[in-house]
């Protein structure tokens, strides 16, 4: 799945057109689904009412398609808000990061907050680590633990240490269902036991990361060389990269900034650098 970019317009109000082929071309490029309002989604700075829109948008065009949405909140009271929301437009399941402000480190609290929120959730719960956004790797004694919870199915792991699922094979082999969120570590940690991929990288080189995730180190290295250039510069980054790829992003919300020329040049090098790669490889 990619972690699907949130398209803004010019006033950065979600941009409906924009978003509804950004979710098409996704699926065209063979998407088994989509991740909405993660990290790489603006997750964070989306507002109420927002992840509903973004859902029904999705829906409405692919009434078959697996829609997981994130959830980025740091009371149980905004977390339940968000994920009626997510419940409301009909996504499948919801991706709720380890909340961090005044709890981060702090396991057995947001070991606690995770099994409240699954006792009382309407979807399917996916825990999220993402520690280069959060600061915090949530400890996969804490995960093995959470697992057992009817509710709470599987996790992205966007740390990118693959160690990690060898620590869970017992709980992935029990039908605890891992996806891999970190570009570098996508062939390797299919032979771990990851179910599949959700990645910002899926946005702009989907075949890449498909092949990866399959185990092919080819792809893999390739996927690299351009996930260095483009992750330098973060959701601002991956959205000019989308662009490449024919989607559609629009701005960012403040305070993420634009790209500037450098950058963008920085960013086409690369990605027609691993359009000839691929061609030449194929």
């Amino acid at each position: 799945m990619p972690a699907l970019i949130t398209a803004f317009d010019s006033n950065e109000n979600i941009d409906a057109d924009a978003h509804g082929h950004n979710v098409s071309v996704a699926v065209a490029a063979g998407a088994d689904g989509v991740l909405l309002a993660g990290s790489t989604g603006e997750g964070p700075y989306l507002e109420s009412g927002e992840r509903k829109l973004l859902s029904s948008i999705t829906r409405d065009a692919f009434p078959d398609l697996t829609i997981l949405c994130g959830i980025f909140a740091e009371t149980d009271r905004s977390t339940e808000s968000q994920i009626a929301e997510a419940a409301d437009g009909c996504a499948n399941a919801v991706l709720i990061v380890t909340p961090g402000t005044l709890v981060r480190n702090r396991h057995h609290i947001i070991t606690a907050f995770y099994r409240r929120i699954a006792d009382s959730s309407p979807l399917p719960m996916f825990l999220y680590t993402v520690p280069r956004v959060t600061g915090y790797e949530f400890p996969v004694e804490s995960v093995a633990e959470l697992a057992s919870h009817s509710n709470i199915v599987g996790i992205k792991d966007s740390g990118g240490d693959v160690s990690r699922l060898t620590a869970l094979a017992e709980t992935l082999n029990a039908g605890f269902t891992a996806y891999t969120g970190n570009s570098k570590a996508l062939a390797d940690s299919g032979g771990r036991g990851a179910f599949g991929a959700i990645t910002a990288s899926a946005n702009y080189a989907f075949t890449l990361v498909e092949s990866a995730a399959s185990g092919d180190e080819g792809a893999q290295a390739i996927l690299v060389e351009i996930t260095n250039i483009v992750e330098q510069f973060g959701v601002s980054g991956t959205k000019f990269a989308a662009s490449l790829a024919g989607l559609r992003p629009g701005v960012s919300r403040l305070p993420l900034q634009p790209l500037d020329s450098e950058a963008e040049q920085s960013i086409t090098n690369a990605y027609e650098h691993m359009l000839s790669r691929v061609s030449r490889d194929t």
